[in-house]
C-alpha cells in the first residue's frame, strides 16, 4: 500500500523493483540488500518502548523531540505505518560535503579585535562556549586543537565509522561507533610518536575535511604563532565523525541526526552553551528564496 504517512520518495522506494532501486543513487539510500532491510527516521507521538516488545528485530533509537531511526525488514514498513503513534515516516538521505568560509570571509575579524558600542571592546573569543563539528573527524594531535600546556581543547570525540575494542563503546542511548573522552585523548597525546596514539584513540580524518573547517570554526593558531587561528579560539570542541555506512563514501541523514541529537545532550549535561558547525549537506528538499 501506499500509505499517506509515508514520504512520496521513500513509497517509490518501495513500489520500484529492487534491480531498478539499486541503480538509483537517490532510491537506495536507507536500503540494506544484504537482509533486505530498511533504515528510516520516523516522526511519533507517545512511546515506542512498546514497539521493542512486539517487534523484537527492528532496532529503534529514540532521539529528542518524538524523532526515532528505526532499522526493520522491508516487508514490515507497511506495519510501521499503520500504527497509531506513527506519524510519518522518510527514508536517509545522503549527505556530501558542503564548501566553508574562512574567518575573513565571515567578516569575524572586527567581532575578535573591533570595539562595540560606545567605543567598548568586544573581544569575542569562543571561551566559554562549546562547539560541536560535525564532519569527517579530526587531527586530534594538531597544535590548533591543543592548550598552551600540550592537552586537548577536545571535551569529547565520537568516532561512529570506529568498530570497540574492549572497554570501549558508543555514547550512552547510541548504537554505533566509540566515544573517547578528554582523558583518553590528553593520554594518547602524552605518547611520543603518533602510531603510538592510535594505539590509544585510532581516530583519523583521511580526507582533512573535518580538520579544515574544525581550524575554521575554533582553531587557536598555535601551529602558526597565532596568525591563522578561528573563529572561537578559546571554546571548548566536541567532534563527532560521522559514519558511512554499508560500505558507501558519505554518511547519511540517520547518521547526522544522531551527532546532532548526541551534541545538544553533551551541551545539556556540561550546562554550556553550544555552537555547531555542519558542513556536510546535499540539495534535497525546497531552494526557494524569501526575502
Amino acid at each position: 500500500m501506499n500509505s499517506a504517512k509515508i514520504e512520496n520518495l521513500l513509497n517509490l522506494a518501495l513500489d520500484v523493483g529492487e534491480q531498478e532501486r539499486m541503480r538509483s543513487p537517490e532510491l537506495s539510500v536507507g536500503f540494506e540488500a544484504t537482509d533486505n532491510t530498511w533504515e528510516v527516521i520516523v516522526r511519533y507521538f507517545g512511546e515506542l518502548q512498546s514497539l521493542q516488545a512486539l517487534f523484537p528485530d527492528w532496532q529503534i533509537t529514540e532521539l529528542l523531540n518524538e524523532y526515532a531511526i528505526i532499522r526493520l525488514p522491508e516487508s514490515q514498513i507497511d506495519q510501521l505505518a499503520g500504527l497509531p503513534q506513527i506519524e510519518y515516516i522518510e527514508k536517509p538521505k545522503q549527505l556530501f560535503f558542503e564548501a566553508a568560509q574562512g574567518r575573513r570571509a565571515s567578516c569575524m575579524l572586527p567581532v575578535q579585535t573591533g570595539r562595540g558600542a560606545a567605543g567598548s571592546r568586544t573581544n569575542l573569543t569562543g571561551a566559554g562556549v562549546l562547539v560541536a563539528v560535525i564532519d569527517s573527524g579530526i587531527d586530534y594531535r594538531h597544535p590548533d586543537f591543543r592548550n598552551a600546556d600540550g592537552t586537548t581543547r577536545i571535551m569529547a570525540l565520537w568516532d561512529q565509522t570506529a568498530v570497540p575494542r574492549a572497554g570501549e563503546g558508543p555514547p550512552e542511548g547510541y548504537t554505533q561507533g566509540v566515544e573517547y573522552s578528554r582523558e583518553t585523548i590528553n593520554e594518547a597525546l602524552e605518547q611520543t610518536d603518533a602510531f603510538a596514539a592510535s594505539q590509544i584513540v585510532p581516530q583519523t580524518d583521511t580526507s582533512g575535511h573535518g580538520t579544515h573547517v574544525a581550524g575554521i570554526a575554533a582553531g587557536n593558531g598555535r601551529a602558526s604563532g597565532g596568525t591563522n587561528r578561528g573563529v572561537a579560539y578559546e571554546s571548548e570542541l566536541l567532534i563527532v565523525k560521522l559514519g558511512v555506512p554499508g560500505g558507501g563514501s558519505f554518511p547519511r541523514t540517520t547518521e547526522l541526526m544522531t551527532a546532532v541529537d548526541y551534541c545538544i545532550r553533551k551541551a545539556r549535561e556540561l550546562l554550556m552553551p553550544l555552537a555547531v558547525n555542519l558542513s556536510f549537506g546535499n540539495n534535497y528538499g525546497s531552494h526557494e528564496s524569501y526575502n
